[in-house]
């Protein structure tokens, strides 16, 4: 009986180590593929001697002025062109002409280069474990926004508040712990709101409220509808009127003129967190590639430096600390605090395939509108 048990407790122990050392030769063999085929794309980078990258944001064009990549890959050029990256890569595609190699902008641009079906897979690009680890992201994932998450790749993640303001002279704020306080009846009347029938603030927000639950469609018909808001197109008018306690709360007011404002002296300020939660947006950090790219490998090299934690760390640091990468495993002291997620808040992401489009967000303001009007003339 003793020697059949030892017999047994020795087969299982062989099992172990059989089977532990297959594992670590995979995992060896795993370590030395990927560091191969980098190794191989960075010497192919190094030949094709550029990257080509199309961008309208401020932002990523900063990073990309700070010299970061050129000094860790200082033999590929990296030429930057900016303006919209959809007219310019759709124009020159008509021609006949393949020039650029990666997008890197607003998610929302993007999203037509991805309708037009002219984007490689950006996930068949992740070589560095430490970019292709998703517990090393915001959420234990990457984040897309492509429905089948392979396409645009999401760095950013922004939290957007909602832009709501008030005049400090005039408001309390703390009578207002839910987007819902807003639709007082005392409030009618006393609330600008910037048209977001037109491009500028707001527009993410109004997505926030129209898909999560505690919200919906219902609150942006009632603010619409009922509370007799003012709209406003010209930012400035917007800030001035809440300045002047002409209207003494704003809604999509733009958050860089605020605080100009109040660097100024002006009575303004922003309402903070709800108990409903935020949006995350995007903003200029999605990132992408273009099929029939010129310097693919080049573009690989690009994209895992970016998501890397020097990349993305190298992105916290310009423009103020306006972009907060969706990577958790890097320091946020150079991020505006503002931007940065916070434990035990509920955050959606509004950029994402199925929430990306403002259609029905519009057709329902439009409706909101002419029934306040219908309203107004009875």
């Amino acid at each position: 009986m003793i020697n059949a048990l030892v017999k047994a407790t020795r087969s299982v122990l062989l099992l172990f180590f059989v089977f532990a050392a297959a594992g670590l030769t995979r995992a060896a063999n795993g370590h030395a593929n990927w560091r191969a085929e980098w190794e191989k794309t960075v010497e192919a980078a190094k030949k094709e001697g550029q990257v080509t990258i199309y961008t309208s944001s401020t932002q990523n064009t900063l990073l990309m002025e700070s010299g970061a990549f050129q000094k860790k890959y200082p033999e590929i050029k990296l030429l930057v062109a900016q303006g919209d990256p959809v007219q310019r890569v759709m124009t020159e595609r008509r021609v006949g002409k393949y020039l650029a190699d990666i997008s890197f902008t607003g998610p929302s641009s993007i999203w037509r280069l991805y309708q037009a079906r002219v984007l490689d897979p950006i996930r068949d690009t992740l070589v560095l474990p430490e970019v292709t680890d998703e517990s090393k992201w915001f959420q234990g994932k990457h984040q897309y926004v492509d429905k089948e998450r392979r396409y645009i790749f999401a760095a950013v993640g922004n939290v957007d508040l909602g832009a709501f303001f008030y005049n400090t002279n005039l408001v309390d704020p703390k009578d207002y712990r839910s987007f819902w306080d807003f639709l007082r009846p005392e409030l009618r009347g006393k609330i600008g709101v910037r048209d977001v029938r037109s491009s500028g603030p707001g527009s993410v927000t109004m997505r926030f409220f129209y898909y999560v639950p505690e919200l919906g469609p219902e609150f942006i018909r009632r603010l619409f509808s009922e509370m007799d808001i003012t709209l406003f197109r010209d930012q400035r008018q917007g800030i001035d009127w809440l300045a002047v306690g002409r209207y003494p709360i704003c809604i999509f007011c733009n958050n860089t003129r605020i605080e100009m404002a109040k660097v100024q002296g002006l009575p303004v300020e922003s309402f903070g967190l709800m108990k409903e939660g935020a949006g995350l947006i995007v903003s200029g950090g999605g990132i992408s590639v273009l099929n029939k790219a010129p310097h693919p490998n080049a573009a690989k090299v690009f994209v895992n430096w970016f998501l890397s934690r020097e990349g993305q760390m190298a992105m916290q640091s310009v423009g103020g600390g306006s972009a907060n990468s969706r990577r958790v495993d890097i320091p946020k002291d150079e991020v505006q605090p503002s931007r940065v997620p916070q434990p035990g808040v509920s955050y959606l992401d509004t950029e994402t395939w199925e929430r990306i489009s403002m259609e029905p967000v519009l057709k329902l303001v439009n409706n909101a509108l002419a029934e306040a009007a219908k309203k107004k003339r009875q």
